[in-house]
């Protein structure tokens, strides 16, 4: 049986962008049932629901009354998924209202809950809606972090939907986890994630550089807002919308990481180093741009000298109880194969935790999914079948949270 999702929109601008989300949902094989509000109505109608989802949409109470839907639809979901999240509909959840469709359904649902908030900055921000927003945190609910950026008319500010991308991310997390769904287990932990891949320049227009899409730093940051935490990601020439609810640091080059991340680790009670970080730079940068020689000669050859070691770095000046997680991306060569070479390097850096991933052509870089191994410096080894990246960095936040101290 395919999962049964209850997708509820409530009324807010952003209602048009739920439509992305249940598609999304729709085209991976999930049954989902729309519940919008009178208010959503006014933004989408419910012809496009119904289209889209290819299910008949509930507004009231009192349609099909024999089959009690204000308590049917809460009891067969296996997700609640409330996209937008209005200030409104929050503050009715959290005192139990049951005055439409929806807000019975949240009142009945035995189901995890993901509730997806979109507003103005000020209402956001108001002392009534963050109270409320901990209240449901408390009750298991996932409230995902609003993203920074455009909100309607001229304005802008923290309010807007996260990416429809990210919201599915996480209703798939969670779906993943059954009844149990997405523990906030990091609530009030700070945590530190580097992404991307640093560029060291040779002159004006090149670099030595990796092909990190920065899509698992990513991954990892968001999966860590959503289990409740605040998120510093430092972020390294990275081309994807910001992990809603993450404050990002950006840098270009290993030493700007290497400072980045030392800053931000003080007082972390984590950090993951997802970056790739490039092991040497040019030991000079030339000032113009190197020219090919039309006689057919070659450029002078560049000399290179070793970037720091962020990882050692971070091991070396570590507070008590601090957890540290390297990634290492190795392939197999006449000594060893990749997770040999994981095995090793784990015991030269001596962290908490290495993920350790074979990578090649199609394999860990510039793709949606990722597998490895997550090796422990207890002698643990944790294995990761191939999935999406968010699968991933799920173990990794499970692995990180048995190992941080009771707080």
């Amino acid at each position: 049986m395919p999962p049964h999702v209850v997708l509820g929109v409530s009324g807010g601008i952003a209602a048009y962008k739920a439509c992305e989300v249940l598609r999304g949902l729709t085209e991976t094989g999930h049954d989902v049932r729309v519940v919008p509000t009178a208010a959503a109505l006014r933004f989408v109608g419910a012809a496009t629901w119904a289209a889209l989802s290819g299910q008949p949409v509930a507004t009231e109470v009192w349609d099909d009354v024999a089959a009690v839907p204000h308590v049917r639809l809460g009891q067969q979901a296996d997700l609640v998924l409330v996209v937008p999240a209005t200030a409104d509909l929050m503050a009715r959840t959290v005192h139990g209202r049951a005055d439409d469709l929806l807000a019975a359904t949240l009142l009945t649902a035995r189901c995890p809950v993901v509730l997806a908030p979109a507003m103005h900055t000020e209402m956001w921000e108001h002392p009534a809606t963050r109270d409320n927003v901990a209240a449901l945190r408390r009750r298991g609910v996932v409230v995902i972090e609003p993203a920074v950026g455009r909100l309607t008319g001229a304005d802008s500010g923290p309010g807007r939907l996260p990416e429809p991308a990210q919201i599915l991310e996480v209703a798939r997390l969670v779906l993943a986890r059954g009844a149990a769904g997405l523990a906030p287990d990091l609530a009030g932990r700070r945590v530190v994630v580097s992404a991307g891949g640093t560029r060291e320049p040779l002159d004006p227009v090149r670099f030595l550089g990796n092909r990190s899409s920065g899509r698992q730093g990513y991954a990892l940051a968001a999966t860590a807002v959503a289990r409740g935490a605040d998120v510093v990601v430092v972020s390294a020439n990275v081309a994807l919308p910001d992990p809603a609810g993450a404050r990002v640091v950006r840098v270009g080059t290993a030493r700007e990481l290497a400072a980045a991340v030392d800053a931000a680790a003080t007082g972390a009670d984590a950090v993951v180093m997802a970056a790739a970080v490039a092991d040497f730079r040019p030991a000079s940068i030339v000032s113009t741009k190197i020219k090919k020689d039309d006689a057919g000669g070659v450029p002078a050859p560049i000399v290179l000298e070793r970037n720091p070691d962020v990882l050692a770095a971070l091991v070396a000046s570590r507070r008590p109880g601090q957890v540290l997680v390297g990634f290492a991306a190795e392939t197999g060569d006449a000594a060893g194969d990749w997770l040999a070479h994981g095995r090793a390097k784990l015991a030269r850096k001596g962290c908490d935790l290495l993920v350790v991933n074979e990578v090649g052509e199609g394999i860990g870089f510039e793709v949606g999914h990722n597998s490895g191994v997550v090796l422990g410096a207890d002698g643990s080894e944790t294995v990761v079948p191939e999935g999406s990246k968010a699968a991933l960095a799920d173990v990794v936040w499970d692995l990180v949270a048995a190992r941080l101290p009771a707080g």
